[in-house]
């Protein structure tokens, strides 16, 4: 972190300082990494038409918060995680299994999972305001261990997507095709659910779980209106995400407000723009 710090001093900002605002210069560091994290991730929810399953996930990693609360654990994320992964991986199996599009079962999995932690949170008279801050979420308190844990996270989707990324998009697109090519489509829809409900939960404590879904389908949303092929599709959602992410976080600094929401607007702005745009590229 130090090499870090030392760079981060050269910018022209006055928390930038040497010595100061540590709590800062850790938020731009996760910005970065959660940025392209998601960015990579968007465009395939965009493609399997999953825009709100992160909304899922997130209602189903506050289930596992209030479960790992109510064991009295010291860390509760873990918990939220395990949960997480489970729900997607039922989710692939019900998608699987039955005739229901992904959006009706996505539905079912978030009622039942938001239903299930508000009944566990607010059990023998609980309170359910230790965990508002989880709703809105705040960047600002990310530790330097955490942000090691996504750019690990990060370094595997790189992997993964450098060996997947074209069974990934076809999967997505066109299943039949896929699966007569040999493509195992549970498998590979497993895995993608299971990477999807990690990065989501764990990233919810700093960007709130109300906006969180947003950074896993603008992106995405944005870069297919400009791109004309995949290359392009992941480059300009990359772009978008990371400057829409660092942009956020320094208005949100400055207006002193949400960082999460601040995203999200800049986000909207470049989704709308690259629609305008793209209808003169691709009339």
């Amino acid at each position: 972190m130090q090499l870090w710090y030392a760079l981060v001093d050269l910018l022209p900002f006055s928390w930038a300082e040497p010595g100061s605002m540590y709590f800062m210069k850790n938020a731009l560091l996760a910005v970065l990494v959660i940025s392209p994290l998601f960015a990579l991730l968007s465009t395939l929810v965009v493609e399997h038409g999953m825009a709100f399953f992160s909304d899922a996930l997130g209602h189903s990693a506050f289930a596992g918060l209030a479960i790992g609360a109510l064991c009295g654990l010291v860390d509760a994320t873990w918990a939220a995680v395990a949960l997480s992964v489970v729900f997607s991986l039922l989710f692939t199996w019900v998608v699987q299994k039955t005739a229901m599009s992904s959006d009706t079962v996505i539905g079912v999995f978030s009622s039942t999972a938001i239903a299930l932690g508000i009944f566990l949170s607010t059990l023998n008279g609980g309170s359910f305001t230790k965990f508002n801050s989880l709703l809105i979420g705040d960047i600002l308190s990310v530790s330097p261990g955490k942000i090691g844990l996504l750019a690990l996270i990060l370094a595997l989707v790189v992997v993964l997507w450098v060996f997947q990324m074209n069974n990934m998009t076809l999967s997505a697109v066109h299943p039949a095709l896929a699966s007569s090519r040999g493509i195992r489509l549970w498998q590979l829809d497993a895995l993608f659910n299971c990477v999807v409900a990690v990065v989501v939960t764990l990233s919810m404590t700093w960007v709130g779980l109300l906006v969180i879904n947003s950074l896993l389908v603008l992106p995405g949303a944005a870069a297919r209106q400009l791109a004309g092929n995949m290359r392009q599709y992941t480059l300009f959602a990359l772009l978008g995400a990371v400057v829409c992410g660092v942009g956020g976080l320094l208005v949100s600094f400055y207006v002193g407000s949400s960082t999460g929401s601040c995203i999200t607007l800049l986000l909207a702005v470049y989704f709308f723009a690259a629609f305008v745009l793209g209808r003169k590229l691709h009339p």
